[in-house]
């Protein structure tokens, strides 16, 4: 052991979050709740509502706000600008909300249309003037945003064949990410003269891609990596070496590669997968486990390898839909399930001996 014997990691149940009604879909740490604010927690779920959590100075957890009204089908996903002021939510509805919040009260100040059917996921750009949204009628929608709360949209991405899962703008550059029922993730780039383009796509046959839906994309810190689960029970690792900070253009420019593959872990659909400020990487599944991987610090001359560093059995009663970690407190990792409820887990003991 490179840092002495540390007590061995585990995940430990620090408060369970009861409220919304139905199912719990996603979940959304604010990145920049205040100063001197503690992190703020959104969930959304089938009961047509957004909760927001916050913790109190004597470390409970409460529900500060229920968004309700705006929606009249399941919130599917729900993304906060990159200021911590605007909350973004996809429904079910077809519909995408902007919810501002002022002075104690959310507010609606505005709503998306555009999509034929089911809204999946929504995604803030790292500056904060795009909002990327997907569907199951099997587009990705770019809007810019307006002065006013007005939203313009700049873009249909056509590609996909099937229903479009999650899309999730890289950290630091406006290059997007979107994965879908057909197997596919796909990765887009604007050109350079406000034309995007599909600059990538990592398949089965060609990138040792996925052999089944693809249900959860996220990026490392750095964003030079990002993981993706999917319904054939594997986790997989992408790099890239590029510099992604050169915009592409034509299904030629192959900047991601496959760089490994963890499988043998859940025995269900894997949902969700989150990458920490850390470096651990959080997946959940239909198994109602949540397992946790880290990079093993080797000298094997094939690269990288991850490895499990725990197995969280039973972690919810039923599917967990969402992991994410809180920017704020890398140790703290939020869950959402099928069971109504959304947990918070604190990472103890030693990560990587």
């Amino acid at each position: 052991m490179d840092r002495g014997a540390g007590a061995a990691a585990e995940l430990c149940e620090a408060h369970r979050l009861a409220g919304h009604a139905d199912r719990v879909w996603a979940l959304a740490w604010n990145p920049a709740p205040g100063a001197g604010a503690g992190p703020v927690l959104a969930s959304c779920g089938g009961d047509k509502t957004v909760r927001i959590w916050k913790r109190a100075p004597d470390g409970a957890w409460h529900c500060s706000d229920v968004l309700e009204d705006t929606h009249n089908r399941t919130v599917r996903s729900c993304a906060w600008s990159p200021d911590g002021k605007l909350l973004a939510t996809a429904s079910f509805d077809a519909t995408t909300a902007v919810w501002e919040y002022n002075g104690g009260d959310f507010e609606c100040v505005a709503t998306l249309e555009g999509h034929e059917n089911e809204v999946k996921s929504v995604s803030w750009s790292p500056s904060g003037s795009l909002l990327a949204t997907c569907s199951r009628d099997k587009t990705v929608w770019i809007w810019e945003v307006q002065p006013g709360n007005e939203y313009e949209c700049v873009s249909v991405l056509q590609g996909h064949t099937q229903d479009v899962k999650m899309v999730q703008w890289h950290p630091h550059l406006d290059i997007l990410v979107s994965v879908s029922y057909d197997n596919t993730i796909r990765v887009w780039a604007d050109d350079g003269d406000d034309e995007w383009n599909c600059v990538q796509t990592l398949t089965e046959a060609n990138n040792c891609g996925h052999s089944s839906t693809v249900w959860s994309v996220s990026f490392n810190h750095k964003g030079d990596r990002m993981v993706t689960c999917s319904d054939d029970r594997t986790l997989k690792i992408w790099d890239t070496s590029a510099d992604l900070s050169q915009p592409k253009t034509g299904e030629g420019h192959e900047s991601w590669r496959h760089l490994s593959t963890l499988t043998g872990y859940h025995d269900r659909t894997i949902f969700s997968a989150h990458w920490s400020s850390e470096d651990i990487i959080a997946s959940a599944a239909g198994d109602d486990a949540i397992c946790l991987f880290a990079e093993e610090n080797s000298s094997m001359v094939e690269g990288p390898s991850y490895k499990l560093i725990l197995k969280k059995e039973k972690a919810h009663g039923m599917d967990i839909n969402c992991v994410r970690w809180c920017p704020q407190d890398p140790r703290l990792l939020a869950s959402a399930s099928d069971d109504g409820t959304v947990k918070l887990w604190e990472l103890r003991g030693s990560v990587l001996d």
